[in-house]
C-alpha cells in the first residue's frame, strides 16, 4: 500500500478535497469555494492525507469563535479505497498533536444518527484518548430546508490531556 502523507492543505488542494468529499456520497457536499476557503484560512486546523499525489483523506476543523478550548471538526472524509485502515483516526490524532490544538480541551463534532461509522470512529477516539464522549442534540431536522436532513447530534470528546 502507498505511503500516506498527512499535512496541512493548500489552496491547490481545494479541487481534490471537493472531489473526495463528493465521492463519499454520505457527507454533505459544500461548494468548491468553501474548500478553497478552508484550505487558505483554516489550513492550520485542517488535515489532508495524500497518497501517490492523490488526496485520499481530509479533515475540516476550526476553533469556534470565543471557544479557544474547543476544536470543532466539521467533516472527516476518507477515500473508499483507504477505509478500514485507521486513516480517519490517524488524521484526527495528527490534528490534535498540532501546536494549534495545544490549548484544546474538547473536540466537538456533529454526526447524523444513521452514520454508524462516524459514531464508531469518535467513540474509539475517546477510548484511545482515555476520555469521555458525551452526546446531545445540536441541530434538529426541522432547521434544515427540504425536510430531507436528519438531526445532527453533537459529540463532545474530552477533556483532552
Amino acid at each position: 500500500s502507498p505511503e500516506i502523507d498527512l499535512r496541512s492543505p493548500s489552496e491547490e488542494d481545494g479541487k481534490g478535497i471537493w472531489e473526495l468529499v463528493k465521492s463519499t456520497r454520505v457527507l454533505d457536499l459544500n461548494s468548491a469555494y468553501s474548500y478553497l476557503l478552508l484550505s487558505k484560512y483554516f489550513c492550520d486546523t485542517c488535515v489532508v492525507a495524500e497518497a501517490d499525489g492523490k488526496i485520499v483523506g481530509f479533515i475540516s476543523a476550526f476553533h469556534p469563535p470565543k471557544q479557544a478550548e474547543v476544536i470543532f471538526v466539521w467533516q472527516v472524509a476518507v477515500d473508499e479505497a483507504f477505509r478500514r485502515r485507521r486513516l480517519g483516526m490517524n488524521m484526527l490524532k495528527h490534528l490534535l498533536a498540532r501546536e494549534v490544538c495545544n490549548n484544546s480541551r474538547y473536540l466537538e463534532i456533529t454526526v447524523n444518527p444513521s452514520n454508524q461509522a462516524a459514531y464508531k470512529l469518535y467513540y474509539q477516539l475517546a477510548h484511545e484518548l482515555k476520555t469521555y464522549c458525551i452526546e446531545e442534540e445540536c441541530f434538529p431536522s426541522r432547521l434544515f430546508p427540504g425536510g430531507q436532513h436528519e438531526e445532527e447530534i453533537m459529540l463532545r470528546i474530552g477533556p483532552l490531556i
